[in-house]
């Protein structure tokens, strides 16, 4: 896995997004505990808004930004969304009432849900062997999971010397290091495709995901991962300082211990997914995620959390890495940006639910039934995801096209058919609109 580190374009983007990911782990434990100082034990439903604001930002921007990402420049892109963040993260410290929270995390958010689809978009052209996309999907969650593991350790012990206050400038910095390697980086120059109307550009992307029944089956995996995220990241705070009366400490390391499963998943993803497909292991990651978020509503102690935070984690992992493989399959490159911002914006239009949930139904109701009414959303995510993405999900399809005349160019491509077909790997696109019936 370590060996695709020698690209040394996509070294500077590693660690670009480590370092980064780094800094909003140290914000987010913050943010959690800024939280509770403000609100104290409503903490739930404070973050359970401003992580409902987040949420409208990737869901109302990203489709806008993958429109338009394979005309941007990338790099000066993501430079300029990086400094706007730094700038956010910098005012984070100085607040004092909840509305400011959330002022300021929209615009923090604004700026993440317009960096992260295109940076995500660039890793294929980068790496366009699939075994060393794979490998860098793993890498990449391994990154993620610093923001639950590294950086929540990283905090716990930063809390026993400075106020937490200050962990915000971890924040900034992380930020400001993200953007002086992706200045250092060679990118390559996105492929354009055929010029479109504002219109088809904006909604391309969700087209043909919602078209694509691998990329439906995703979406509702998606759903479950939100389900059981949204009960870690916005009630951990609340289960362990509010419920058990432990400390800032303690919180730390119960979000440490989700994040380690996370890593021991996704360290064991390449080589699985050498012999597994990628339906099974992220419908078992799925199971995982439902059957841990009903066992959340019968938590009563830390030391019951801790462990079920790991599996969780494990099961976030399993269900969530393998999504950029889905994405590459299912899309032609000069459509990669839309289709990995229809992604993020309906991923995260998932925890558009599940975070206000999450927050005000705790605040109100008490944790075991968020427990209940999470465990079925991410029940029904898993089921949705068996019921509608099929267990034969080939690449290459034998279709038809009743439209185009015999001599048209296309119809050379692939294997050649009787009666007037062919196959080839099959994505939507302007000649395939719909998914062959009966797939």
């Amino acid at each position: 896995m370590i060996k695709i580190l020698a690209n040394s374009t996509y070294r500077q983007l590693f660690l670009a997004q480590v370092i980064s990911l780094v800094g909003t782990g140290l914000g987010t434990v913050a943010l959690g505990l800024l939280a509770y100082e403000l609100a104290g034990e409503h903490a739930g439903a404070v973050l359970g808004t401003a992580f409902a604001i987040k949420m409208l930002a990737y869901v109302g921007l990203a489709p806008i930004v993958g429109a338009f990402a394979d005309v941007l420049p990338r790099k000066t892109m993501l430079v300029a969304l990086d400094v706007v963040r730094v700038a956010v993260a910098a005012f984070l410290p100085f607040v004092t009432e909840i509305w400011q929270v959330y002022v300021l995390i929209f615009i923090l958010q604004s700026a993440s849900a317009m960096f992260t689809p295109t940076f995500q978009a660039t890793i294929p052209d980068v790496l366009p062997d699939e075994r060393d996309y794979t490998k860098a999907l793993s890498l990449s969650r391994l990154a993620y999971d610093l923001e639950n593991l590294a950086s929540p350790a990283i905090a716990g012990l930063l809390l026993t010397v400075m106020s937490f206050h200050s962990l915000f400038a971890g924040t900034a910095l992380g930020f400001l290091i993200s953007a002086a390697f992706v200045v250092t980086a060679t990118l390559p120059k996105s492929k354009q495709g055929k010029r479109r109307s504002i219109y088809d550009r904006t909604t391309r992307g969700m087209r043909i995901y919602l078209s694509t029944p691998r990329l439906r089956g995703l979406l509702s995996v998606n759903m479950a991962v939100a389900a059981a995220g949204a009960m870690v990241i916005v009630n951990t705070v609340v289960f362990v300082q509010a419920q058990f009366g432990l400390s800032e400490t303690e919180t730390a390391f119960a979000l440490a211990a989700f994040g380690s499963g996370s890593m021991i998943a996704a360290l064991s993803l390449p080589a699985l997914l050498d012999r597994v497909k990628d339906r099974p292991v992220m419908l078992a990651g799925g199971v995982m995620l439902a059957a841990g978020t009903v066992l959340s509503a019968l938590i009563d102690n830390y030391e019951q959390l801790l462990p079920l935070w790991f599996a969780l984690g494990c099961g976030y992992s399993l269900a969530l890495t393998p999504s950029g493989r889905l994405l590459k399959r299912s899309v032609h490159e000069t459509d990669r940006p839309a289709v990995f911002a229809a992604q993020f914006a309906l991923s995260h239009a998932c925890w558009l639910i599940t975070y206000p949930l999450a927050g005000w139904l705790g605040s109100v109701f008490g944790l075991p039934l968020v427990g209940i009414v999470l465990a079925f959303l991410a029940i029904f995510g898993v089921v949705s995801a068996i019921i509608v993405w099929p267990g034969d999900d080939p690449e290459i399809i034998e279709h038809s096209h009743p439209n185009l005349s015999p001599d048209h160019p296309h119809m050379a491509v692939g294997d050649l058919l009787p009666d007037h077909r062919h196959a080839h790997p099959y994505v939507i696109d302007d000649l395939h609109f719909m998914w062959p019936q009966g797939r």
